[in-house]
Parts: C-alpha cells; sequence; structure tokens
C-alpha cells in the first residue's frame, strides 16, 4: 500500500483531489453553504482499477462509473485488493435492462433509472442478489431528469418524476435517494441547474427523504452547487484526459 501512495501517480491524483475538494468548498462558500453539504464523486471510466486503488487509499470511499461491465470488474479487484476498505460504486451511465442482474452485484447507487421497467428489473435482480447474500442492503436509486426531454440522452421527463419517484419508492429491493441530471450540449449551465433546483424542490416536497441532487461535473460543479447540488462527478479534472475511447 505504501509503495503505491509513493508512486508519481498517487502524488499526481492526490495533487488533484486537494484542488477539487477546495474548489468545491470556495463553491460551497461563495453559496452560503457548508462544504460538507456537498460530496465529491471521482468518476473512474475508463482509468485502470489502480487509479481507483489509489483513489480509495486517500479517503475516497465513493466512486463512479458508467460502464458496466468496466465497472464490475474493477469493483471486483478493488474488493480482492483491499478487502477491508469497502467502495460504494456509482453507476452514472446509461443503463440496459440486461445488466440490472450484473449491476445489483455491485453497486450501491444507479444514478441512471429513468424508466418503470428498468427500475422493477433492478428491483428483481437486487432481491435475488439479497437473497444469495450477494449484497447486504437495497440499492440506492437517484431517477435520472431529462432537462431538454430528448429521449435519446436519457433521463425521464420532469413531470413523470412524481409517477416514477412514487414506483421506486414502492419496490422492495430499492431505495429512492433524489435526482440526477446532465445539461444538454451546448446548453446555459447556469439555466439548466435553476430548472433542475426547481424540480427537485418540488420532487423533495413529495419525498422529503430523497435529498440528493447529483449534478455538475469537471467544468460546471460550481455552478451546480450554486443551485444546490450535493453530490458533483468528477473524472477529468481528478484523473486527467481519458486513457482510451469508448469502443
Amino acid at each position: 500500500m505504501s509503495n503505491l501512495l509513493e508512486s508519481p501517480r498517487a502524488r499526481e491524483i492526490a495533487a488533484a483531489l486537494d484542488v477539487q475538494r477546495e474548489r468545491i468548498a470556495e463553491a460551497c462558500r461563495a453559496a452560503g453553504r457548508s462544504a460538507e453539504s456537498v460530496h465529491l464523486l471521482p468518476v473512474t471510466k475508463y482509468f485502470p482499477a489502480s487509479d481507483a486503488r489509489i483513489l480509495r487509499l486517500l479517503g475516497c470511499t465513493e466512486l463512479g462509473e458508467s460502464r458496466a461491465q468496466e465497472a464490475e470488474g474493477k469493483a471486483r479487484e478493488l474488493a480482492l485488493a483491499e478487502p477491508g476498505a469497502p467502495i460504494e460504486w456509482h453507476m452514472i451511465g446509461r443503463l440496459q435492462r440486461n445488466k440490472a442482474s450484473s449491476v445489483a452485484r455491485w453497486a450501491a447507487v444507479v444514478q441512471s433509472v429513468d424508466n418503470e421497467k428498468l427500475a422493477r428489473a433492478l428491483s428483481r435482480a437486487v432481491e435475488t442478489a439479497l437473497d444469495a447474500q450477494d449484497r447486504s442492503a437495497r440499492l440506492r436509486i437517484c431517477l435520472q431528469a431529462s432537462l431538454d426531454g430528448d429521449p435519446e440522452r436519457g433521463g425521464a421527463r420532469l413531470e413523470d418524476l412524481p409517477r416514477l419517484g412514487e414506483l421506486v419508492a414502492g419496490l422492495p429491493g430499492l431505495e429512492l435517494a433524489g435526482l440526477m441530471a446532465v445539461p444538454p450540449l451546448g446548453s446555459d449551465a447556469d439555466r439548466e441547474f435553476a430548472r433542475l433546483r426547481e424540480a427537485h424542490d418540488r420532487f423533495v416536497a413529495t419525498f422529503p427523504f430523497a435529498t440528493t441532487l447529483s449534478a455538475g461535473m469537471s467544468a460546471d460543479a460550481p455552478i451546480a452547487i450554486r443551485h444546490g447540488s450535493t453530490c458533483v462527478r468528477v473524472g477529468t479534472a481528478l484523473l486527467g484526459p481519458r486513457p482510451i475511447t469508448s469502443p
């Protein structure tokens, strides 16, 4: 462990982590919020398991992934490498129903649920995993909200969130945690995050326990924090340019 933390890559990641934590703290101060009210979620997609392990050794207990197959392998590798230091993995990318059984074995949170069929498939998969003792708790769910109504980009329409929230809250394998969204490409992030904040306020009025608002990434995290984000998903600013491209 000590050798890994003394590597040049570990020093690079540690420095970037300090910068991002200070960036979040500064954004919180500007917004009149406590720094503890915003959680930094490092995103390790496309990066090796060794980077994820370094982040864990640096104190990051939650990590985000957006490709189910890649994430499953990393989760398995890190569980073997650091058995006494568990990680809560977040699935943040679009998810197909046929991946539900796999995801139910390694994910603590899925941030990208946007339809009833996926929610039901995940609940069934979690119940099976609980029975098999492959997991010990329900799966926390953020509903992905669409800010542009484009089904190709994923996300439920804002007007459909209450109905979908009601469904998820009632499924035995799931726990409704809140909302997630990504602003449309080329949009005014300030305007879109303001819309998301309004939608989340309405959502929490119906589901008071669903307080998570996952919004903001490397480029726009301070704007999202100004509009109430409780979780910012940061990859490039922590780990650098992606080392590989998607197939």
